[in-house]
């Protein structure tokens, strides 16, 4: 797998690392692909981008930033700084502008979810950062994680069996889509490769599959 460009979910916002030693113009190419390929679980919301992995110029940022709005329906309100003093005056705003993106059909949340702690919502979740072990996630609609799925996940909590669940880093103790339930294998693979990988529901079994678009294209939203 090209981990070049690497998507993940802060409690900023979205984190885009990329591969210091690949030319600018290809790694643009590169970055339209995995937006592309993502901007179905992306969603269409506003939210904060920061560029880890090599140093940009301000030209640089703002032609991935027109390449990130040109494949997907993310709105970027700013580009994050590792300056902490810096990231932190933005957050406030971005807060606002993620929530007033969410509408009535998907409702974000943002932060780590820890052992012991869960989350419930009735509309669909769209939530940056990590489901740690032990933490639970539980949705009548569907579920993107922008980030590590490592907890329990349930989507489609009433009932839907068209639900699923997204993450960019899909390691779930359990999932349960409607009234099926697949739990995590004993000895799991060490080492494993972390990819976007998408849940769903078909013939009463759970796939978990690496996103594809023809897995996009056949998903009843």
């Amino acid at each position: 797998m090209d981990n070049s460009v690497v998507i993940k979910g802060s409690r900023n916002g979205i984190i885009v690392v990329l591969d210091g030693q690949v030319e600018f113009g290809i790694l643009k190419d590169m970055v339209a692909k995995k937006f592309s390929d993502s901007s179905k679980f992306l969603g269409n919301c506003k939210t904060a981008v920061r560029f880890e992995g090599r140093d940009l110029t301000r030209e640089e940022e703002l032609a991935l930033l027109d390449v990130i709005g040109s494949n997907s329906d993310l709105e970027v309100v700013c580009i994050l700084s590792d300056d902490p003093q810096q990231s932190s005056s933005f957050t406030q705003a971005v807060n606002k502008s993620l929530m007033d993106a969410a509408g009535n059909t998907a409702t974000f949340y943002k932060g780590n979810l820890r052992s012991g702690q869960q989350l419930q919502c009735d509309n669909s979740i769209i939530y940056i950062g990590d489901i740690n072990p032990g933490a639970a996630i539980s949705s009548n609609g569907n579920i993107i994680v922008l980030g590590a799925l490592k907890g329990n996940a349930v989507a489609g909590a009433s009932g839907n069996r068209d639900a699923f669940v997204f993450a960019l880093d899909m390691n779930p103790m359990q999932i349960r889509i409607a009234d099926t339930i697949a739990r995590a294998p004993d000895n799991p693979e060490r080492n494993q490769v972390k990819e976007s990988k998408i849940a769903f529901l078909e013939d009463e079994n759970i796939y978990i599959e690496p996103v594809t678009k023809s897995i996009l294209n056949d998903l009843r939203i």
